[in-house]
Parts: structure tokens; C-alpha cells; sequence
């Protein structure tokens, strides 16, 4: 039985109430003009002036001009402001979805600092954070990553995103649109093989005839991150009791955090790269794999049995002595190829 208009109304409120309720700055709105975040638009017009609203035009099919004003009408009627972000960056054909969800937050972070806004919302939906699970799951993620996407997190040290539909079936957000009349547009790019999130969408029904439904993705990620945190808490205290810095190295009691528990040494030494290297360039994907080969294959063993080790991951030179200290720091830059020594 489908819910009633009144009920879901009631529902989409109690998702942004506390937001509404905290913004004592301006709130941006992230509207494509989809029905996840057309409801999004008409749902959060209670907040009155504060609230603003902006439409990213990535180009990248015909139309999408339009599409962009066609928000902004919308909008106009609801009485919000709004404004088109348009990316004119070159591109490429391949990551090209990868490039645009980068170049999207990048253009509502600044235009949120901009008009002065403390928190950026966006319409992603329990079937958006399904997705993002089974993505990871099948890349082989541990608990961070099968955490999915996050109610909250930083844009920059002002701005946060926060997503207060993550529990909303998209459904839901369709039957609003159509219960309040709202016009929303459908993405071609949602169906599209050529993209694995479109992929995994068709796979997705078939794994709910088993009883791998939304729900329960939305439950592995709850749990995901209650575990994530829990495990990211200790790893913090270990390494702020452990860590010491000399110039530009930072050197780690190797003997004392080899009697942590090995999911511990994990995230230590993550944490520890991390701040070597929070912005390498080019970026570096992290990779669980390569990590927990460093530490449970090579770091660890080389502790044990007090014997030296030298490895390089993700820009950092890592290396331990035979008295158990290891110390990180930037790797130096490969050379080019054909590049004369």
C-alpha cells in the first residue's frame, strides 16, 4: 500500500527539520532538476529566504541549458533564489562521470562560500546509497568504504554536505513530485550500460528477489560506520601515543603498535600516510589491498623479527630499523621516462 501524501510530507519534514532548524546562515540547495531533488526543492521551501538553490549544467548532452532554466523557473515559483554553475573545463570521454561529481562539489563549495552558506544539500536516496555499497563491496572495500555515502561530511573547513534523504526510497521522492505536481526531468545517464552505476541499478531488483534490498544495504552501511568510527577512535589514540616527528618525518614506535590488533596497524599506518601525504599529486587512490599487503606481509613480520624493511605507497617512503622504529616520508619523485640520470 502506498504511503499518504500527508504522511510522506510529514516524513520528508522530519528529514530536514534539524537542518532547517540549525542553518543560522544561508542553506544551499544542489538541484538537477531529477525527482530526488525536485522534492528536495519543494520540501525545504519552508525555510523561507535562507534557502537557495543552484543547478550545475555540466554540458554534456544536449538540452541540459534548458533543463538548468527550467530548475530555475521552478524555483522562481517556490520564491527561492537560484543560480546555473556551469563547467566549461575541458574533458575527456573516459572518468567522465567521475570528473563532473568532481567538478560539481567543487562548484557548489564555491558558490556556497560565495553567498555565505554553512551547509550544501543534496537528494541522494536509499537507493543512491545501495548502490554505493554494492560498488564497494565488489572493489573490495573494508568497513570505511562499505559505510557508503555519509549523512555529513566536510566540503571545506566551513561548508559541510549533508544528504537527509539517505533513508528515503527514491519512490517515495517520485510519489511526492507527482502528489504536489512537480515537473522532474528523468537522466538518460541512469540507464546507460556504458556506466557501472547504471549497471549495478538493473542488478539491484534481482538481488531484492533474494532479499539484498535497499533496506538492507542501508542497515550494512549504518553498521559499516558505527564499526568504521569505533575502529578510527582507537586508531587515532595509538597514534597520537606513538608518533613523533624529527624535521620532515614522522617516526612511529613499531614495537608498541605491532601489539595492536592488526585491524588497528591498518588504519595507524593509513592515518600515518595521511599525513605525509594528504594531497598527493596526481591524486592516489587508496587501495585496501596494497595497504593491508604492506602491513600484514612486510611491516609486521619485519617488527617480529627485528629485521629492516624499506616500501613506497601512496608517495611515502616507508621504512623501519632493527630496533623497531619506523619512519615515514615523501617518497622522492620518479623520474621521467627517458629521463637521463
Amino acid at each position: 500500500m502506498n504511503e499518504a501524501p500527508d504522511a510522506l510530507d510529514e516524513r520528508l519534514a522530519r528529514a530536514l527539520a534539524p537542518l532547517l532548524d540549525r542553518a543560522r546562515s544561508p542553506l544551499l540547495l544542489a538541484v538537477s532538476g531529477g525527482p530526488d531533488s525536485t522534492a528536495l526543492m519543494h520540501a525545504a521551501r519552508s525555510g523561507g529566504a535562507r534557502v537557495q538553490v543552484a543547478t550545475v549544467d555540466h554540458g554534456l548532452r544536449a538540452g541540459s541549458a534548458e533543463e538548468a532554466a527550467g530548475v530555475g523557473r521552478l524555483a522562481s515559483e517556490l520564491n527561492l533564489v537560484h543560480t546555473i554553475l556551469t563547467w566549461n573545463a575541458p574533458r575527456r570521454d573516459s572518468g567522465i562521470q567521475a570528473a563532473a561529481r568532481r567538478a560539481r562539489y567543487r562548484l557548489l563549495t564555491d558558490h556556497a562560500a560565495r553567498i555565505g552558506a554553512g551547509l550544501v544539500l543534496t537528494a541522494h536516496t536509499l537507493d543512491d546509497q545501495a548502490e554505493t555499497v554494492l560498488m564497494r563491496l565488489i572493489a573490495g572495500s573494508g568497513p570505511s568504504g562499505l559505510a557508503g555515502m555519509r549523512g555529513e561530511r566536510p566540503l571545506s573547513p566551513a561548508i559541510r554536505l549533508a544528504r537527509p534523504f539517505l533513508g528515503i526510497l527514491k519512490s517515495d521522492l517520485v510519489a511526492y513530485c507527482e502528489a504536489h505536481h512537480l515537473p522532474f526531468l528523468r537522466d538518460p545517464s541512469n540507464t546507460d550500460d556504458r556506466f557501472t552505476r547504471a549497471r549495478l541499478r538493473n542488478l539491484l531488483p534481482l538481488l531484492a528477489g533474494e532479499g539484498l534490498n535497499a533496506a538492507r544495504f542501508g542497515r550494512l552501511a549504518i553498521r559499516a560506520a558505527r564499526d568504521d568510527a569505533a575502529l578510527r577512535q582507537r586508531a587515532d589514540a595509538v597514534l597520537s601515543q606513538i608518533a613523533g616527528s624529527e624535521a620532515e618525518e614522522l617516526r612511529l614506535d613499531g614495537l608498541r603498535l605491532s601489539r595492536e590488533p592488526e585491524a588497528i596497524v591498518i588504519r595507524v599506518l593509513d592515518a600515518a600516510l595521511d599525513r605525509i601525504a594528504p594531497e598527493h599529486e596526481p591524486p592516489v587512490p587508496k587501495r585496501l589491498e596494497r595497504l593491508e599487503t604492506l602491513v600484514l606481509e612486510g611491516l609486521l613480520p619485519a617488527l617480529h623479527e627485528g629485521r629492516a624493511l624499506r616500501r613506497t605507497l601512496r608517495g611515502v617512503l616507508i621504512g623501519t630499523d632493527r630496533q623497531g622504529t619506523i619512519r615515514l616520508s615523501a617518497a622522492p619523485p620518479r623520474r621521467a621516462a627517458g629521463e637521463r640520470r
